[in-house]
């Protein structure tokens, strides 16, 4: 008789359990610096449930509820737990409403105070997966999603490639030289259209099953650390998808921003006005504005002031770093959230990784406010980031344009000469990262009119500077979108050799051009010098200003002197080179980092035509 019973309460259990949706995180870890747990429990009425834990060794420290029944959120200590599962009971009146969750505790697998993140020795490759490699067919449509629809002639629809594609090409990015892998977000994007790109997500703790698996996400992070290379993930904390699933029953009445116009069916956008966060005369309503108002009208504006949500936000930033290893996280438009609270979000994960990195994306122009997020940085207001790395778009300019104009006393080289005198007003300059273009930019080659040799004078010089550098997917075979400058479906194309059918595979070098094999040579020559350059890593930096069309910067560590000529003339010239006495060079063997031509430097060197020049004194 007894044993009947206990199969009814069974069955009642599983009944309710299936009414319970979602329990996030889906698991955590003991031993965590900060030992407090906020879980969040959807489903239907479930905080009209009492829970408890019988569990000795994980206390329930507080229940909170919102206005919205659906959800119910358990605060746990974690100070004294064991690894393994316990249960928590969620009581109501009358003993068939009653039943019983499960939780998991997971022991860590590596030390945090060992876990090392980017920093000036790495170069990043940043790949937007849907456009990298299909190595895995059977889940370029899934039919449970809304957008159904592969093709590779609409640079807005999604083209197929995945997660696994990138684990697959990991000995081609290893040995050009990259030391570190950012891929566009991967979770969850079930948007009706636009959704390869990864930036609208819907599920915070899933990647999307047309990128791949959770375990294919671990394997890649696995692949990638076996070969020395950091995994950095893109996160999102400003804004979600506008098919989240909780977009359809929001977990409270001020989860997101201008929730209430949302309801009545008007959509209260940003006005980008970014400087707001420092302008020490910003109207209110213009601050508001910038912060709380939607990305665009299909990216939820998230309401981080809200105590349920930053927890939620900042849990599962730590849940990825702690699953996956990560060597870092990429930060998606950094100056739009709450400021405060992305100031307690990298707090909490710098306090649980003390030597992780975090770059957050500030898309200015202005050194000041490039420099007003980096960590240590002295800010009037008394604003305190803890925010390692941010990025630097004003040198990106600076190249661009120094490297496009005509030699003048104010163009030209000048631009690159004044841009890199900036560094006075940051805190860290070695921890900024640099770049030529990216996935909402037009490509490098493109923004230097298809000029190769100017190509290879911007990415020599951006891998010389005391900066990380990051290098976006295909800027090795000359990728270009001038037929559509600045559009971001041929901005984000896709790199030849990905697919199968492809005719011309960079992977392998078949039916490049030479200009792209040259290109792809030249750079992973210039790569896997930097990989093994402690000067370029972490030497003094030293530059002149640029004379006669000619500009020369010197990275310099001990006995390793690696000198950088950049030169715009046409004609032969002969460079003076008493001028740089100071960097002790002087009769000392250098060689060629390109062509490996050695010779002494004495007084001059012909130079025969425009391009760079990269000599070091390392045997």
């Amino acid at each position: 008789m007894k044993k009947v019973a206990f199969i009814i309460v069974l069955f009642i259990s599983s009944s309710i359990f299936s009414q319970v949706k979602k329990m996030e995180p889906p698991f955590w870890w003991i031993g965590m610096k900060n030992t407090q747990l906020e879980l969040m429990i959807y489903g239907e009425g479930i905080s009209k449930y009492k829970p408890s834990i019988e569990n000795t060794s994980v206390k329930l420290v507080e229940v909170k509820r919102t206005e919205n029944d659906n959800y119910l959120f358990l605060k746990l200590n974690l100070e004294n737990a064991k690894s393994g599962i316990f249960k928590i009971d969620f009581l109501k009146s009358g003993r068939r409403n009653n039943f019983a969750l499960e939780y998991e505790l997971k022991e860590r697998v590596s030390n945090s105070e060992k876990r090392e993140g980017f920093n000036s020795s790495d170069v990043i490759y940043l790949i937007t997966p849907d456009r990298f490699a299909n190595a895995d067919t059977s889940n370029d449509i899934v039919k449970a999603l809304k957008e159904t629809k592969i093709d590779r002639k609409n640079d807005y629809a999604r083209h197929g490639g995945d997660i696994k594609g990138i684990t697959n090409h990991i000995d081609y990015i290893d040995e050009m030289g990259f030391t570190a892998i950012w891929s566009t977000p991967v979770l969850t994007n079930d948007m009706k259209q636009s959704s390869y790109h990864g930036y609208a997500i819907t599920d915070l703790y899933q990647p999307d099953p047309r990128f791949g698996t959770l375990d294919e996400y671990i394997e890649l992070a696995k692949k990638s650390k076996e070969k020395g290379i950091k995994l950095v993930m893109d996160q999102v904390a400003n804004h979600i998808g506008s098919e989240h699933w909780w977009m359809k029953d929001l977990p409270a009445n001020d989860w997101i921003n201008y929730q209430t116009e949302f309801l009545e069916g008007e959509i209260v956008t940003t006005n980008h006005r970014r400087t707001t966060n420092q302008d020490s005369y910003a109207a209110i309503v213009d601050s508001e504005r910038m912060t709380e108002g939607w990305f665009v009208s299909t990216m939820p504006d998230l309401n981080q002031r809200n105590s349920l949500l930053s927890n939620y936000l900042i849990q599962n930033s730590i849940w990825w770093v702690e699953l996956l290893d990560l060597g870092g996280i990429r930060q998606d438009t950094y100056p739009y959230p709450d400021k405060e609270f992305m100031s307690k979000w990298a707090g909490a994960i710098m306090t649980e990784y003390p030597n992780f990195s975090i770059v957050g994306e500030e898309w200015s122009l202005n050194p000041l406010l490039v420099g007003y997020w980096q960590d240590g940085h002295i800010n009037k207001d008394g604003y305190k980031s803890n925010l390692t790395s941010s990025m630097d778009f004003p040198m990106q300019r600076a190249i661009v344009e120094g490297l496009n104009e005509d030699e003048t006393w104010g163009t030209g080289f000048v631009k690159m000469y004044e841009g890199l005198a900036n560094d006075f007003s940051y805190t860290n300059p070695s921890k900024i990262m640099i770049f030529p273009d990216n996935h909402d930019m037009s490509r490098i080659f493109t923004q230097l009119n298809e000029d190769i040799t100017k190509t290879k004078m911007a990415l020599g010089y951006i891998l010389a500077l005391p900066r990380i550098s990051q290098i976006y997917y295909g800027t090795e075979i000359l990728l270009s979108d001038a037929a559509k400058p600045g559009d971001h479906g041929l901005i984000r194309t896709d790199f030849p050799g990905g697919w199968k059918k492809d005719k011309v595979n960079a992977f392998t070098g078949k039916g490049l051009s030479s200009d792209q094999k040259e290109m792809q040579s030249f750079l992973k020559k210039v790569l896997n010098y930097r990989k093994n350059s402690e000067a370029i890593h972490s030497g003094k930096t030293i530059h002149f200003a640029p004379e006669k069309g000619v500009y020369v910067l010197f990275r310099i560590l001990d006995d390793e002197v690696v000198a950088f000529i950049l030169n715009k003339n046409e004609k032969e010239l002969t460079l003076d080179l008493n001028r740089f006495d100071e960097i002790g060079l002087k009769g000392k063997e250098v060689r060629n980092i390109i062509s490996n031509e050695k010779f002494v430097w004495e007084d001059s060197l012909k130079i025969d035509k425009k391009g760079i020049i990269m000599l070091t004194s390392k045997k």
